[in-house]
């Protein structure tokens, strides 16, 4: 694929108005960038989901921000045209303006993101406004917002009533009024989600959240069947390359006990001569 210029968050927010779909993936790490980013993915996100399926927590909470910092460096340095967006971890935007504008400089400066991203409606607008004000980028993330999945009450979809509907509204335009560039829907109602896509003028995009937004998103490790604790209802996979993996490395295994690994094209040998010296 011949490369192409960087994208920027205008590239992005032009997409609204043209109608071209964006498409984003997860990346953790330099391999899995290069593929992405060589695929002509629109938005790589260093989500804070690679607690989960990187680093084997139970969920995103325990993630840290030198952890955040230290994959965002290594996704951005294998990338040259997708837009980078850094998740902001769990607390370290919400006990201070001063320490989410702190972090989500880290983020930019440290990690070489070219944006970030956090969870909230219109209680982190405020938040938000802060960081746009000091020329950091940020995409919003509403409906299922796993950070806080316990006080939603678990794993489940959102905008199911008017009143949440309503609420979910509110929270698009209040982020979109504080400066985001796009904003996230998790695990939205498909109706509720063609409404929120309709009253803000930045877009959505959407991940278990039907086909009405302006773009989507899946966690890569999920979509190419890497990561098989659980998979979501949304996710389609393309692949299932865990399988694929977890042969190889048997057929690797009985290679080596039954001596048949490594070959004699696999070794590196000293001359004759040389070796009746020894």
């Amino acid at each position: 694929m011949e490369q192409q210029a960087k994208l920027t968050v205008l590239d992005v927010r032009a997409r609204k108005s043209s109608g071209s779909m964006i498409t984003s993936l997860t990346a953790y790490d330099y391999p899995w960038a290069l593929l992405i980013d060589k695929a002509g993915i629109d938005i790589i996100l260093v989500g804070d989901s690679l607690g989960m399926v990187v680093l084997g927590y139970e969920d995103t909470v325990a993630v840290t921000m030198n952890e955040m910092v230290h994959h965002t460096r290594a996704v951005s340095r294998a990338v040259k045209r997708s837009l980078v967006v850094g998740d902001m971890p769990f607390g370290s935007y919400n006990s201070s303006f001063e320490k989410a504008v702190e972090n989500a400089t880290r983020l930019i400066k440290e990690g070489g993101a070219d944006s970030v991203k956090l969870e909230g409606g219109k209680n982190m607008a405020p938040v938000v406004e802060t960081i746009v004000k000091a020329g950091i980028p940020v995409q919003g993330h509403i409906g299922l917002t796993p950070q806080t999945v316990s006080a939603l009450g678990g794993y489940k979809a959102q905008g199911k009533s008017a009143e949440a509907a309503r609420a979910l509204i509110e929270d698009a335009r209040a982020l979109e009024d504080a400066g985001c560039f796009s904003i996230v829907l998790e695990a939205v109602t498909a109706q509720i989600a063609r409404m929120v896509t309709e009253a803000v003028s930045i877009p959505t995009i959407g991940i278990g959240s039907g086909i009405h937004c302006d773009g989507q998103v899946l966690v890569t490790h999920d979509m190419v069947g890497l990561f098989d604790r659980f998979t979501p209802k949304f996710v389609k996979q393309y692949a299932k390359i865990n399988e694929s993996i977890n042969q190889a490395i048997i057929s690797y295994k009985e290679d080596v006990e039954k001596r048949r690994f490594p070959g004699e094209k696999h070794a590196f040998n000293i001359k004759a001569d040389e070796l009746e010296k020894v």
